[in-house]
C-alpha cells in the first residue's frame, strides 16, 4: 500500500481502489443450517397460506369469513382457516424468505416467531373457541400445531449460524 493513496473506508489497512481496479463481487452468505431452517419455515408458511384458499385442499372455502370463529373453512379437513389465518401465514412466510438471507435475521424469525406460536398456543387454550376473542379463528388442531411450531421454531433458532466449510476449503486452510 504506497503511502500516497487514500485507505478504504470499510477496510482502513486496505488501500482504496482506485478507478481502474475491479471491485471483487459480493457473494451470498453461505447457507448455514439456521439460514436453511429460516428458508424452509418461510416456504412452508408460504404454501400453507396459499393452500387455505384453495378449494379441495381447504374445505368450504366458500364459507371463509375474513375472520373470526364463524368461518367454517378447514385447511386440509383439520384447521379452521379465515381469510386473515391465510393472510397472516403468507406475511410470514415472505418474512421467512426474506430474514433467511442473513443468518443473524434467520434466528431472530426463528426464535421470534416461535415465541410468537408459544403466545398464540397458550392464547388458544385458554379462549372460548366460540367467542369474539377467538378471532384468528383457532381450534384445537390449530392450538396443539402452534405448541409444535413454538417447540421446533424456538430450538431450531440455536442452529450453527455458519455453514460448516466444504472439503475444498478445509483443504485450504
Amino acid at each position: 500500500m504506497s503511502p500516497s493513496r487514500p485507505t478504504d473506508p470499510r477496510d482502513p489497512g486496505r488501500a482504496a481502489p482506485s478507478t481502474g481496479e475491479a471491485r471483487r463481487p459480493r457473494h451470498p452468505e453461505p447457507r448455514s443450517p439456521v439460514r436453511l431452517a429460516a428458508l424452509l419455515y418461510g416456504i412452508i408458511f408460504l404454501l400453507v397460506g396459499i393452500a387455505g384458499f384453495i378449494p379441495g385442499v381447504t374445505s368450504d372455502v366458500g364459507s371463509m369469513q375474513l375472520g373470526g370463529h364463524h368461518s367454517e373453512a378447514m385447511l386440509l379437513g383439520i384447521f379452521q382457516v379465515s381469510v386473515l389465518h391465510n393472510v397472516v401465514h403468507l406475511l410470514y412466510g415472505i418474512a421467512g424468505l426474506a430474514l433467511s438471507r442473513i443468518a443473524g435475521t434467520a434466528r431472530m424469525y426463528l426464535l421470534i416467531g416461535g415465541i410468537l406460536y408459544a403466545v398464540l398456543w397458550i392464547y388458544g387454550l385458554v379462549i372460548d373457541k366460540e367467542s369474539m376473542a377467538n378471532f384468528v379463528p383457532l381450534n384445537t388442531a390449530d392450538d396443539w400445531l402452534h405448541f409444535a411450531l413454538a417447540l421446533t421454531m424456538v430450538g431450531l433458532s440455536f442452529l450453527p449460524r455458519h455453514a460448516e466449510p466444504t472439503a475444498a476449503e478445509a483443504a485450504r486452510g
